[in-house]
């Protein structure tokens, strides 16, 4: 009599085991088992939680378009996807006991993060072509959260990056920048390495999203990385610049846009590390906005008497260059491009371009990132030469 045999693979078994995973994640822990086709069953336990905050059902749209006095609504998520949609009062700043300024600093950060909750809950409505309906200027914001979400998506369902290779070769082909920036906090939502999943990302731009993951994680640890300024241990040594350029990205958030608060924050990190905060500092100066004339040039002179004013101009080129591409460079943009930069924005987005162009088509490690950056203050240096040449420039009484 021949014994039983018990088929390999049962449907309808996967598919509960697949539910009870989801439903064991959002409980706070997530069980992915997978069957490698070699060693049997493997299973991997990551332990997550408070990560995407919302409640059941909640889509936080009302809130936001109170808040933020925008057209557009999204429709409730369903199936798994309605668990993920973030709470709009994740972008109230003051609940994570940021520095708040009086003005219009305040608003600034608040609108950036409103738009990012807005993209992220766009797509697990499965909307996002409702993006384009806010403003432009909070346009790179939206896309940011929705490549987040394209990226949790896609982690969860093991599907190789395909929903953030569609984002950005559909919606979001002219705010790849802010997309590569979203993918990185989709990684630190569910705490992995964005290492590996960003295959289908550019080879050069997919190191924003360690940027992305260093201004995700420190956003959700703000006590530990700015506080005690911690490390976390997660990167190679090399991968920790680009990790502390979006560290620095968030310290001008969590400074709201304080240039002698800020400086006095980077003073008190480590010399290695403080590059590429003012770095990160440039970037989010120009591309997000939030400071006035006046303090802008108090910022480039806390970044020079540091020893690092060509890193903060290297970050607002960066910014810069992002915002052109996005097809609309705001008021606070071009601002910062003249004073941080010290150059129209057309002409600080040509460093980039040079530099990038200069690296060739095979580049994609983290020393081309690298050299990609050095490149561009160079060409700040000798610009900057030219204008010391011709005279100091006063700052504004």
């Amino acid at each position: 009599m021949c014994a039983a045999v018990r088929p390999r693979c049962c449907p309808r078994r996967s598919t509960d085991r697949r539910r009870k995973a989801f439903c064991r994640f959002f409980a706070g822990e997530i069980r992915c088992v997978a069957d490698d086709g070699r060693n049997g069953v493997t299973s991997f336990v990551v332990a997550v939680r408070c990560v995407f905050g919302g409640s059941v059902g909640d889509t936080g749209t009302t809130s936001f378009l109170d808040q933020a006095g925008t057209e557009p609504t999204l429709t409730a998520a369903t199936g798994l996807r309605r668990f993920l949609i973030k709470d709009p009062l994740e972008c109230d700043l003051s609940r994570r006991r940021f520095r708040i300024r009086h003005g219009a600093c305040r608003t600034v950060f608040a609108k950036a993060e409103k738009s990012f909750v807005f993209g992220f809950n766009a797509m697990m409505s499965k909307e996002v072509e409702k993006v384009e309906e806010i403003p432009a200027e909070q346009r790179p914001f939206g896309y940011e959260g929705a490549a987040a979400a394209c990226t949790v998506l896609d982690l969860l369902t093991l599907t190789r990056g395909r929903r953030l290779h569609e984002l950005l070769a559909g919606p979001a082909q002219h705010h790849r920048h802010a997309a590569h920036l979203g993918a990185g906090r989709g990684y630190a939502m569910v705490r992995l390495r964005p290492m590996r999943g960003a295959r289908q990302a550019h080879p050069l731009l997919r190191w924003l999203a360690v940027d992305g993951f260093g201004f995700q994680w420190s956003l959700a640890r703000a006590d530990r990385m700015i506080g005690e300024r911690t490390m976390p241990d997660l990167f190679s040594r090399a991968h920790c610049a680009v990790f502390d350029q979006g560290l620095g990205r968030l310290l001008w958030y969590h400074d709201c846009g304080s240039p002698d608060d800020v400086a006095a924050r980077i003073a008190g990190f480590p010399a290695v590390r403080r590059a590429d905060l003012w770095s990160g500092v440039g970037f989010a100066a120009a591309y997000t906005g939030g400071a006035e004339a006046d303090e802008l040039w108090w910022l480039t002179e806390h970044a020079g008497a540091d020893g690092f004013r060509a890193y903060l101009a290297q970050g607002c080129a960066f910014a810069v260059a992002a915002r052109l591409r996005s097809g609309m460079v705001p008021d606070h943009t071009a601002q910062a491009a003249s004073i941080l930069a010290g150059a129209a924005p057309e002409e600080a987005a040509a460093w980039t371009d040079r530099a990038l162009i200069a690296l060739g088509h095979q580049a994609r490690t983290h020393e081309d990132f690298r050299r990609w950056q050095s490149q561009t203050r160079h060409s700040w240096t000798r610009r900057h030469t030219v204008q010391a040449a011709a005279g100091p420039v006063p700052l504004p009484k």
